[in-house]
């Protein structure tokens, strides 16, 4: 025993010799590289490739991106904060949708559902722990049926749901079945009857917007139809669905139709959906089908399954009088004309209606008179603005064509030029810088993958792009194994996330000061490109960093990509944050003040007792 303690110490102390021999020749390599690139010497090619070399070592180990839940590992090179585990009562916490806060705000229209954030002093400054046996999800197609029970501890919809089949409880598991109150032959069906009138098969519906979700199955079993759908609802008191449906890896957010407009740009899904989503789409004046109508693409569909579609036969067994589901379809029709689409089929409970492709589709269709149009510029400008009783308008251009520009079938549409880049809408992008980004971006995910090998395994399906662009990371990670939630920070120079839908991509707005509208734990690989440069003068990088750490899985990655000084002030904070990481070179070699810094955070839980473990 005495024998082995002496050859780990000694193991231990040749260990450090050997880092501290490679540091050095790091640091020699660099700055040998950096006096022949000033141009003092001759030989700057021999340089150049003696500092490529020094590149790849690293004064860190490397790291481990495999699911192993070992215990931590410590850098005590340097003094950090060491941030705490918060009070297990936090595990499921949602800084801007927390349920105790929502009920102090009004509950017309959904208000007390919208977001309402903490104010900066009542911040948490711990680290949200995982529930007590979180494991790692299992990898699609899997997890469209099962999410391990202790992710997501939850029975309330097993029992509130029984009867529409959402849910089931089968030993430590829960099972989707892929069924619904509208699904009684599975959501496969259902989807079927669909693609029986619009044109899901072929690539020209590529993104969808369910309303009012559930647990998510319309968009999970979509995407094996080469459909990506954006899922939102509220955090009620059906507990977790969108929790679930993102425990699945489907996408998904926490949203409500309330006052607020929908965090998506104008003219950005194929294709909406409601299957009893509850939502009064002809209260209002329309307020609601309007806002649909905003983000919806011309030419594309909306379809609502349930009441009050099919009223005649069903207003018994929905308990509701006649008169009362009569006028209300009535209503939707109205509006729905108003809007200038055309009810294309009804058939028992699922009504489907096409916008038109251009304005002059609407003449003699709906009487203009009666309707009031919105602010062509206040499109796209949605967070936390308050939606509006007007129509917004058609794009002007060849009533030929549709309406904004037509979109090429995907996945074709991935790479082709964005009708918005295509027409200069997007000011200072032109169709060169768009073929350029889409090169830059292929290069730096190629050498994400040879530090990250595991990225192509589907170990990470539910990733995040905190500063989305033009969408160039996501197209070139694309992959049937994952989807990409593309962030477009309010604060951006441009705003771009209608680019990102034109590519068939899908995305959100949002303000990186403030907690993104998730739970905990739903995310397995974030990627932070210029993030913390374009917020360093807006909010502190440590509740940027404590969010992230909030939404990413136990285990799962980080790729950030800025400056290097920036880089050094976010591995300091995150070094107290039980994350492990290592700092990378640009693809360019070290003389490119760029740099790339990978992180994994490790694995740990808290008991009730608050007390950790990485076990």
């Amino acid at each position: 025993m005495m024998a082995n303690k002496i050859n780990s110490g000694d193991s231990r102390t040749r260990s450090s010799v050997s880092i501290f021999i490679v540091a050095g020749l790091c640091c020699f390599f660099y700055l040998l590289g950096a006096w022949q690139r000033s141009g003092f010497g001759k030989g700057d090619s021999i340089a150049l490739e003696m500092t490529r070399n020094g590149a790849e070592c690293n004064i860190l180990p490397n790291l481990n991106f495999e699911t192993h839940h070992s215990g931590e590992a410590v850098d005590e090179s340097e003094s950090k904060k060491v941030f705490k585990p918060c009070h297990h009562r936090y595990t499921d916490y949602t800084p801007c949708q927390d349920q105790r806060r929502a009920m102090t705000f009004p509950r017309e229209n959904m208000i007390y559902r919208e977001r309402h954030c903490v104010p900066q002093e009542e911040k948490l400054h711990c680290l949200i722990p995982a529930p007590k046996g979180y494991v790692t999800p299992f990898p699609w197609p899997k997890s469209r049926d099962y999410v391990p029970f202790a992710n997501a501890p939850y029975k309330s919809l097993t029992v509130e749901k029984a009867i529409q089949n959402w849910i089931q409880y089968e030993g430590n598991v829960f099972r989707f079945p892929g069924g619904g109150t509208q699904f009684p032959q599975g959501a496969d069906a259902y989807i079927d009857q669909l693609a029986s009138v619009i044109p899901i098969k072929n690539g020209t519906v590529r993104t969808a917007l369910d309303t009012g979700c559930g647990v998510a199955s319309w968009g999970a079993y979509l995407w094996k139809r080469n459909v990506i759908a954006m899922s939102f609802a509220p955090r009620d008191s059906h507990e977790a669905q969108v929790q679930f449906a993102l425990e699945r890896g489907v996408p998904a957010v926490i949203g409500v139709l309330g006052t607020i407009k929908m965090p998506y740009p104008s003219k950005a899904f194929d294709m909406a959906h409601c299957s009893r989503c509850l939502i009064p789409w002809g209260a209002n004046d329309g307020i609601y089908m309007k806002e649909v109508d905003r983000v919806l693409r011309p030419g594309g569909y909306w379809v609502l399954s349930g009441p009050p579609i099919h009223w005649k036969n069903n207003y018994k067994a929905w308990q509701r009088p006649k008169e009362e589901l009569q006028e209300e379809q009535r209503k939707i029709e109205e509006i729905a004309k108003l809007l200038c689409w055309k009810k294309i089929s009804e058939k028992g409970e699922i009504a489907i209606w096409q916008k038109s492709k251009h304005a002059d589709s609407c003449r003699g269709v709906r009487d203009d008179s009666q309707a009031t149009f919105c602010k062509v510029a206040d499109a796209d400008d949605v967070w936390y603005k308050k939606m509006e009783l007007c129509i917004t308008p058609y794009s002007t251009g060849n009533n030929d064509e549709v309406s904004g520009g037509d979109l090429k079938a995907f996945p074709e549409r991935l790479y082709a030029v964005p009708p918005r880049i295509a027409s200069g809408s997007v000011s200072g992008v032109s169709t060169e810088t768009y073929l350029e980004d889409n090169r830059k971006w292929k290069k730096h995910v190629s050498a994400y993958k040879k530090i990250n090998k595991i990225i192509d395994s589907g170990r990470y399906r539910n990733i995040m792009d905190m500063n989305a662009g033009l969408g160039g990371f996501a197209a070139a990670i694309q992959s049937p194994k994952l989807w990409v939630m593309n962030v477009m920070p309010t604060i951006a120079d441009k705003n771009t996330l209608g680019v990102v839908y034109e590519r068939g991509l899908i995305g959100i707005y949002h303000d990186w000061c403030e907690a993104f509208s998730t739970y905990p734990r739903t995310y397995d690989l974030i990627h932070a490109y210029g993030v913390f440069s374009l917020y360093k003068d807006m909010c502190d990088f440590e509740d940027i960093l404590l969010e992230m750490d909030r939404i990413l899985r136990p285990e799962g990655a980080v790729i950030f990509r800025d400056e290097v000084d920036v880089l050094i002030k976010v591995k300091k904070i995150v070094g107290g944050m039980r994350w492990d990481t290592k700092l990378v070179d640009h693809e360019d070699g070290p003389l490119v003040p760029e740099k790339i810094l990978v992180a994994v955070k490790q694995y740990w839980v808290v008991d009730e007792n608050n007390s950790t473990s990485s076990q």
